[in-house]
């Protein structure tokens, strides 16, 4: 299981996803450009001793993504626009999380190319929740169905 970041716009939600996967043995895939630089200051602090602990992979482009993700993985996307609530479908260990750009989500062509667009279910007239939680959130359900969490008797090299 991976998470997808398509060009994020903030550099602390950035760290925050990316000290979610190192603390949860997953990958996070990064799709550029950035509306920051990926060294910059913030994204360190927020990802503090973490960021050597997850791998990380970067793609110049959403093409340069799909050539190297396909067919391996079945893209999810979590948006507001999903039919489906993210409770309810059905994961597997090999697919990967797409979040979108805070400022303005993901383009109608990502929207076509994925298997799944799946929404966190909130209260009429609330907007969206913040990238990292909604990651989280769907991340921490998918594990919970592929029984991807690393046990707590396990060694390190086993997660």
């Amino acid at each position: 299981m991976r998470v997808a970041l398509y060009q994020p716009d903030i550099p602390q939600n950035t760290g925050a996803i990316l000290r979610l996967g190192a603390c949860l043995g997953i990958g996070v895939d990064i799709i550029e450009p950035c509306g920051f630089a990926l060294d910059d200051r913030r994204l360190r602090r927020v990802a503090m001793d973490y960021g050597g602990q997850v791998e990380i992979a970067r793609h110049a482009s959403w093409a340069a993504f799909i050539a190297q993700t396909r067919p391996a993985a079945r893209l999810i996307l979590l948006t507001t626009r999903g039919e489906t609530p993210y409770a309810e479908q059905v994961y597997h260990g090999s697919d990967t999380l797409i979040v979108g750009r805070e400022s303005a989500g993901v383009p109608d062509d990502v929207h076509g190319a994925v298997a799944a667009r799946v929404r966190v279910p909130m209260v009429p007239g609330a907007r969206a929740l913040n990238v990292a939680i909604s990651a989280a959130m769907v991340l921490g359900e998918a594990l919970r169905q592929t029984d991807g969490y690393c046990r707590a008797e396990a060694t390190e090299a086993e997660c």
